[in-house]
C-alpha cells in the first residue's frame, strides 16, 4: 500500500503560477510512474501528466508547454509545476502512484483559476 499526499493548491488569477507536490510512502518499488490526473466539475477525470522512475514523461496535449512535471525520486515525490493558468485549468488534481501491483490515488487538492 502507498500514501499519497499533496499539497500546493490553491486560488490563482488567470496567467499565473502554481506548484503542486505529492509525496509517496509506503511500499515503493523502483520502478514506478506518478503523476497527476484532474477533474473538473461535471466533467470526467482526466490525465494532466505522468513521469516514470525513468524520466520518462507524458503531458496532456491542452497543457503542454505550459505545465512541467517533475520527481526526486530520493525523497518519492513528484512535482507539478503549472505556469499560465487559464480558468479552464480550475478542477480537482489527483496525485497517483502506479507500480506492478497497481494504481493509488491521492485525495486531490483544488485549483481554482480565477479569469
Amino acid at each position: 500500500q502507498v500514501q499519497l499526499v499533496e499539497s500546493g493548491g490553491g486560488l490563482v488569477q488567470a496567467g499565473g503560477s502554481l506548484r503542486l507536490s505529492c509525496a509517496a510512502s509506503g511500499s515503493i518499488f523502483s520502478i514506478n510512474a506518478m503523476g497527476w490526473y484532474r477533474q473538473a466539475p461535471g466533467k470526467q477525470r482526466e490525465l494532466v501528466a505522468t513521469i516514470t522512475s525513468g524520466g520518462r514523461t507524458n503531458y496532456a496535449d491542452s497543457v503542454k508547454g505550459r505545465f512541467t512535471i517533475s520527481r526526486d525520486n530520493a525523497k518519492n515525490t513528484v512535482y507539478l509545476q503549472m505556469n499560465s493558468l487559464k480558468p479552464e485549468d480550475t478542477a480537482v488534481y489527483y496525485c497517483t502512484y502506479t507500480d506492478y501491483l497497481g494504481d493509488n490515488w491521492g485525495q486531490g487538492t483544488q485549483v481554482t483559476v480565477s479569469s
